[in-house]
């Protein structure tokens, strides 16, 4: 009989890919245009749905076995290096289907037409798809002769569809949401009594470590202690909150205290600017300072911080949290232990999450299941939070007893470091929900991030069901109401996610999803396919290496990419984000190399920053892609004019799209780019004129689509030369829809081969005499344009 999992797999989402490029009909009509062997498709298939059966279970036991954790990641790996073969043999059927396109002609108009598959080098490919193709099948082979001796079992999912309705560590701050704590009065007064006495200390400032294990409440705790009205009798002149996380960085912190100090952003470029201010701002000062979720164990690290804390009064008090004594010891601390909560406060906390209303009295079966599943989640508020969530939208007693009776109870938590309530909690989530919560795995602890900025990621990487925005914001409160993100403090848009709940986005993600820190690069693995990098005060990010195989890079994220001097970057696209942690300033320093996509250009917010890329100065870019959303709401042309005049790219550039600008100018540097063989310029819409670009010397391939604001092309479209255009070799023009008039002029398009003018219905009059004869042209919906007489 076949095992049950509630929910989907991550990797159903990647197969559901393939699956879904295997049936394209693009790609049976490839391999049979080329005559490849079709057996290989279907074997591919087979073999993935037999992986298909395997992946649940072994999803379910990545968390008890950690051969099957490494069979599972192979397994990912081998079905994107088949996701990657499709869409290149998709990318290779679009060629074919556009040359065949300009093969054929109008009735009226004869040509030479070239074959195609004479005239591409893609006919020497054949070989290399079925190796490729073959490679693939027979890791997949490999893969499935495994499945006995790591005894997986094939499981029939129930309930991964998309719902339809919407169900009613992490950067910390200060602030708290709510007023309940379960279970930490006696803490809570402890804590508070400290931070008012008097008592004489030879440590100064005094300090006190809230010590306990990950997920037990140490931050909570602080911040109901931080924001408790008794604690105004201290009379502190100063308060600061400042999450640490895991990396100590002398600099970054003491930054980070001075900017909470003042409330703004310091530009200090060194560590004694920096404690110069600090001191400034603590002398004769008292000041209570939270330090949260520290791990620093170096003395010397702690005593370099502590030199402009030590020009505070007598009074001023730290208070840290942090899950180990040594870093208490480091600091010479005093402790506060802070243990698991007792029995009844478990229960209320659970209620609170589980039960709607708090009412326990509707299903009374519910209740008595609900208590066993508290006893296993040990005391943790953090689990007890998640495994409310994951049950309150559970009504059947079947579903709850699943829940208690699940063998991920039984993992040692030592064996993989994820407490068992939440790897349940992650395993009860639908497909859909798992690939968006491993997608965070890119971000680093304590990080906060607002939900718009976190929707547009998983938008631009296609992790939807259905690309659409109220779809995003379905799966976004969903991850929420199952506490897998949180509000941070009072700031209604902006969330985090608590680090034991990172560390099990990382521990699913398996690599795919990578997050690069400090002295970290020979640890890249190579089946990463999203790449992030957070780069802090005087640390460098020198490249790859061999450890990653950049060609398969879907994502390249950043967070502090200012010290990238030495970074050589290729890339296929860039993402701009709203604020400038991913803006597109973020480029300014990458040497970016090859090609380049740069994506959603209108969530640029000043046009100074599209100039802080310095695509000026990319001197190895020779691709280059400048793409505006479609469709959007409003469009302000002045800013869209002073953005791309900011991005102008270098001169070595050869290649150059344009698309869904939304000026009424081309910028002048367009017009300069003397080593462009290819341009496209593509639903730009409002712009009115073109610019001279029969001035470009080796510019072969022109391609204008879809520019409604063109009514007229005239001499400005040639420029000065006497000869224009003078190496162009193909002509096209596309859904021109109000183009009503085309002056030429001699000495024009000397080596043009090809003409294409398709879907420009007000077009009128001759088609100029110098355009003729060509090798190739096509007229289609153009229908007032003639050709000359003598062509008739």
């Amino acid at each position: 009989m076949a095992l049950e999992l509630v929910g989907g797999t991550l990797l159903s989402v990647f197969l559901n890919v393939a699956f879904e490029k295997l049936a394209s009909p693009q790609i049976l009509d490839f391999f049979r245009t080329r005559k490849l062997d079709e057996e290989l498709l279907n074997k591919l298939k087979t073999k993935l749905n037999s992986i298909h059966s395997l992946v649940d279970d072994a999803e379910r036991k990545q968390f008890t076995n950690p051969h099957v954790k490494n069979w599972l990641l192979e397994v990912k790996d081998a079905v994107l290096d088949a996701e990657d073969l499709l869409d290149d043999l998709q990318m290779l059927y679009k060629r074919q289907v556009d040359a065949d396109s300009e093969s054929q002609t109008s009735a009226c108009c004869t040509f030479k037409v070239l074959n195609f598959f004479k005239s591409s080098p893609i006919s020497s490919y054949n070989k290399e798809i079925e190796s490729r193709m073959q490679k693939v099948l027979d890791k997949l082979d490999t893969l499935l002769s495994q499945r006995g001796n790591l005894g997986l079992k094939t499981v029939r999912v129930v309930g991964s569809g998309l719902s339809n309705e919407l169900p009613q560590k992490s950067q910390t701050t200060s602030l708290v949401v709510g007023t309940d704590i379960y279970g930490r009065d006696d803490d809570k007064k402890q804590i508070v009594d400290w931070l008012i006495s008097d008592t004489n200390n030879s440590n100064q400032p005094s300090i006190l470590s809230i010590v306990g294990m990950g997920g037990v409440g140490k931050t909570t705790l602080a911040q109901h202690v931080f924001n408790d009205p008794n604690v105004d009798e201290a009379k502190f002149d100063v308060k600061a909150w400042v999450c640490v996380s895991d990396e100590f960085d002398v600099f970054k912190v003491s930054r980070a205290i001075l900017e909470a100090i003042t409330k703004s952003t310091d530009d200090s470029r060194d560590l004694e600017m920096v404690h110069t201010r600090l001191k400034e701002q603590l002398t004769k000062k008292k000041f209570l300072l939270v330090l949260d979720d520290l791990w620093n164990e170096n003395k010397p690290k702690w005593e370099e911080l502590q030199k402009p804390l030590m020009f505070g009064v007598q009074g001023s008090k730290i208070i840290v949290t942090t899950r180990s004594k040594e870093v208490a010891s480091t600091m010479r601390s005093e402790v506060h232990s802070l243990k698991q909560l007792q029995e009844d406060d478990c229960w209320n906390l659970f209620v609170k999450y589980a039960f709607k209303d708090d009412d326990t009295q509707q299903n009374l079966e519910c209740t008595e299941i609900g208590k066993k599943i508290v006893e296993k989640c040990k005391g943790l508020p953090l689990a007890l939070k998640t495994m409310g969530s994951l049950l309150y939208n559970k009504s059947s007693v079947s579903e709850w007893e699943s829940v208690f009776q699940n063998e991920i109870w039984e993992f040692s938590q030592e064996r993989c470091d994820i407490i068992p309530a939440l790897a349940l909690s992650y395993i009860h989530l639908p497909s859909h929900l798992k690939v968006c919560f491993a997608y965070c795995a890119l971000f680093p602890k304590d990080y906060e991030f607002k939900k718009e900025h976190l929707m547009h990621l998983w938008m631009t990487e296609n992790l939807l069901h259905y690309p659409s925005e109220n779809f995003c914001k379905q799966y976004f409160n969903d991850l929420l109401s199952r506490s897998f993100f949180q509000q941070s403090g009072e700031k209604e848009e902006v969330f985090v996610m608590h680090d034991l709940l990172n560390d099990l986005a990382k521990y699913v993600g398996g690599g795919i999803y990578f997050r690069w820190e400090v002295n970290q690069e020979g640890k890249i693995q190579k089946v990463t396919r999203h790449f992030s990098v957070e780069v802090g005060y005087n640390q460098y990010f020198d490249g790859f290496g061999t450890s990653c195989n950049t060609k398969r890079l879907r994502t390249f994220m950043s967070t502090g990419l200012g010290k990238l001097k030495n970074l050589k970057v290729v890339m296929e696209s860039f993402n701009v984000g709203h604020g400038r942690e991913f803006g597109i300033q973020q480029l300014g320093e990458l040497n970016l190399d090859g090609s380049l996509s740069i994506k959603a250009l209108e969530n640029i917010e000043n046009s100074v920053d599209a100039s802080e890329a310095y695509l000026k100065n990319k001197t190895l870019l020779v691709k280059l892609k400048l793409r505006w959303t479609r469709n959007r709401d409003s469009i302000d042309s002045k800013k869209e004019e002073e953005v791309i005049k900011n991005l102008q790219p270098s001169e070595n550039l050869k290649e150059l799209v344009i698309l869904h600008y939304g000026g009424k100018e081309f910028p002048n540097w367009l017009h300069s780019l003397l080593n462009l063989v290819s341009l496209e310029l593509n639903g730009c819409d409002s712009c009115e004129r073109l610019p001279p670009l029969g001035l470009l010397p080796f510019l072969e391939d022109l391609n204008i689509i879809g520019l409604d604001g063109i009514v007229s092309i005239d001499a400005d479209f040639y420029g000065s030369n006497s000869s224009s255009f003078k190496s162009l070799q193909n002509l096209r023009f596309f859904n021109m829809g109000q183009w009503k008039k085309w002056e030429c002029k001699a000495g024009i398009f000397p080596n043009l081969q090809t003409l294409y003018i398709s879907d420009c219905p007000k077009l009128k009059g001759e088609l100029p005499e110098q355009l003729v004869p060509l090798k190739k042209y096509k007229l289609q919906s153009a229908n007032y344009l003639r050709l000359p007489l003598q062509e008739l």
